[in-house]
């Protein structure tokens, strides 16, 4: 491990000498490439160097104590050793984990797909619920979302929405929230108070470029009409929505949110695309599609990657038994810690298998 390390520290080192050469940073794409390697580098060196201080550390106190010193500052001397010992051994836990092999669509942005399952209205309420959840997060991380395409109800819930989430490491720190989300709450509704279960599902698509998923315009069936409003009522004359097929695949993207049908056809592409691009890498993963699958589920309220409780003002993940009593800030966006609990197992479980 020591020997990589060091390879990267020098590649750090060289990296850093190309990016302040007047001729790298002339040449814009190439800066921005030895940038970007740069910039996946910068924390595991800044890791290793305090490895190397605390290991230097210890061989030095450890060193004193052999030469033979007074009772005090040996004491001081074993003191020191416990706890660069403990530093030394978290750091090097560490390095490890930096080490892992990096997934290359960490950076992406997102598309994201919410959809209303068993439950009815309470479902579509729920469904905006986690919309909003979404949303505030991507605020609180300075990352903007824009909804793509969606279709409301009439009490302001929606029975499908797709949004997307721009920001660097978007996907990989939301790409956990695919499954099924379950809600336990008293539905306004619910004159007896009596507490419904309801569900919706999640899809997080890393986003893709153009270059990485070339679409044929021959490919394309596209259909456009009148879009229409929550329950169906009309709220455009004009032919603005677009229904985009992909006629080898037979997947289809509607858009109706925007007045422009240009703005709607070019966000239904670029849903489309990340729904292609998902396909080609789950052909390339088969094993990692059906534990997606089997994850992301049909939105029963038996299957669930997490439950909302309302009446406790708890939320539950149920792959790393987390609980946390916070319902009402995790609703506004506070998920760091839930998604850092997430990010450790899945770290955890890499090491397990490495270290096999």
């Amino acid at each position: 491990m020591l020997e990589k390390l060091q390879l990267i520290e020098e590649r750090h080192d060289e990296l850093e000498k190309q990016l302040s050469d007047p001729a790298v940073i002339a040449r814009q794409d190439e800066w921005r490439k030895l940038a970007k390697e740069h910039a996946r580098l910068v924390e595991i060196v800044g890791v290793f160097r305090q490895y190397r201080r605390v290991d230097s550390d210890l061989r030095e106190a450890k060193e004193l104590l052999r030469e033979g010193v007074d009772e005090e500052m040996s004491r001081f001397l074993k003191e020191e050793s416990v706890t660069y010992t403990e530093k030394k051994a978290a750091l090097a836990e560490n390095l490890k984990i930096l080490l892992l092999p990096r997934n290359p669509l960490d950076e992406k942005n997102v598309i994201m797909e919410v959809r209303a399952g068993t439950g009815g209205d309470e479902a579509a309420l729920f469904a905006a619920s986690l919309l909003r959840m979404y949303t505030r997060y991507a605020e609180r991380q300075g990352w903007k979302a824009d909804i793509l395409a969606s279709s409301q109800t009439d009490i302001g819930g929606f029975k499908e929405v797709i949004f997307v989430v721009e920001g660097q490491g978007a996907y990989s720190r939301l790409k956990f929230e695919s499954g099924v989300h379950r809600v336990q709450r008293v539905p306004t509704t619910e004159a007896s108070g009596r507490i419904h279960t309801s569900a919706a599902t999640v899809a997080v698509l890393p986003e893709a470029e153009e270059v990485e998923v070339e679409i044929n315009q021959n490919d394309l069936r596209i259909d456009t009409f009148c879009s229409t409003g929550p329950g169906g009522q009309s709220v455009n004359t004009t032919q603005s929505a677009v229904r985009i097929t992909h006629l080898p695949t037979g997947l289809v993207v509607s858009c109706q949110d925007e007045k422009s049908q240009l703005k709607n056809r070019d966000k239904a592409l670029r849903v489309l695309r990340a729904r292609l691009f998902e396909r080609a890498q789950q052909e390339q993963h088969a094993e990692q599609a059906e534990a997606r699958r089997l994850q992301v589920g049909s939105g029963d309220r038996s299957e669930r990657i997490r439950t909302y409780n309302f009446p406790q003002g708890r939320v539950s993940d149920h792959r790393i038994n987390l609980t946390l009593y916070k319902l009402d800030q995790f609703l506004d966006g506070a998920l760091d810690e839930m998604l850092e609990a997430l990010i450790t197992s899945d770290q955890a479980e890499k090491l397990r298998k490495v270290e096999a």
